[in-house]
């Protein structure tokens, strides 16, 4: 018998952006998280492995096995746990899908992209700074924009949203969970016709 082996390879890896903590759980700002919490339901798989400075769990979908993955280093810090990962698995960063939430999206609105800027997301900020640049796809959760300009961003997406918006919020990472399969098994191309 072998010890330390390495796991089967993945050919995909999938990182949802959110902050640790009870605190949290619920705030617009962990859409990503959200996300995850949906995939374990869908697939009875647990992300709760901890590697990375991250909480990582593996999915085989449509025959691909994907790595998961729930940085828990607070959302500005994501890329250095992407970065170990990627060295670690051999996955090109064309090859990592980012989940997160957007406050340019009217609530409960998806949009997957190929690749782009970060947006003024901290989260994908760094992983672009930290990982090799912004050619990687990522799904974006509308959160919707702050009703009234004096209401400061920050304390808008780490607040719970209302229940309708916690409902539209919910729904779009139902549907960005499917949209992620669509990406990995298909193309972007297929997941920005069906979900954009």
């Amino acid at each position: 018998m072998f010890f330390g082996k390495k796991p089967d390879p993945v050919s995909w890896i999938a990182v949802f952006l959110g902050n640790p903590g009870a605190r949290f759980a619920h705030t617009r700002h962990n859409a990503g998280f959200i996300t995850a919490d949906v995939i374990e339901k869908k697939s009875g798989i647990k992300i709760n492995r901890r590697k990375f400075s991250s909480l990582t769990g593996t999915v085989t979908l449509g025959g691909v096995r994907v790595f998961l993955m729930k940085p828990q280093t607070f959302m500005n810090l994501s890329g250095g746990a992407v970065r170990q990962a990627m060295s670690y698995w051999k996955v090109l960063l064309s090859n990592v899908i980012a989940i997160c939430d957007d406050v340019s999206l009217p609530t409960g609105k998806l949009r997957v992209r190929r690749s782009g800027s970060a947006g003024g997301h901290n989260g994908l900020k760094d992983i672009i700074a930290k990982c090799g640049g912004d050619g990687f796809p990522r799904i974006k959760i509308g959160v919707g924009a702050p009703p009234h300009e004096n209401i400061d961003m920050a304390d808008w997406v780490l607040a719970i949203p209302s229940g309708d918006d916690r409902k539209l919020i919910t729904a779009a990472a139902v549907r960005a969970a499917s949209a992620i399969e669509t990406v990995i098994t298909g193309s972007v191309d297929a997941a920005m016709a069906e979900y954009n």
